[in-house]
């Protein structure tokens, strides 16, 4: 089965068009009137491959060590823009 909604639906309905796909549904999203993507289920067969990871996490910015600078950050920009 197959319907089609525009990109404000895809865009504002996102969780629920996901399901119909998920559910077997192919939908058709528009762009004032024409067809510029196709949603469908994976193949069964690929299935695996689609798999998403995790991303590894090897340290966070809280990690990195707190700068202090004697002017305003819009100066130091400026200064590196070549604007002063």
């Amino acid at each position: 089965m197959s319907r089609t909604i525009p990109h404000r639906e895809l865009r504002n309905n996102s969780s629920a068009v996901l399901r119909e796909v998920q559910a077997g549904e192919r939908i058709d999203i528009s762009n004032h009137g024409e067809i510029v993507a196709v949603l469908v289920p994976p193949n069964p067969q690929h299935r695996d491959s689609l798999r998403v990871r995790k991303a590894r996490v090897a340290g966070g910015l809280s990690d990195l060590p707190r700068a202090r600078i004697d002017q305003p950050s819009q100066e130091a920009l400026d200064d590196l823009r070549g604007d002063r």
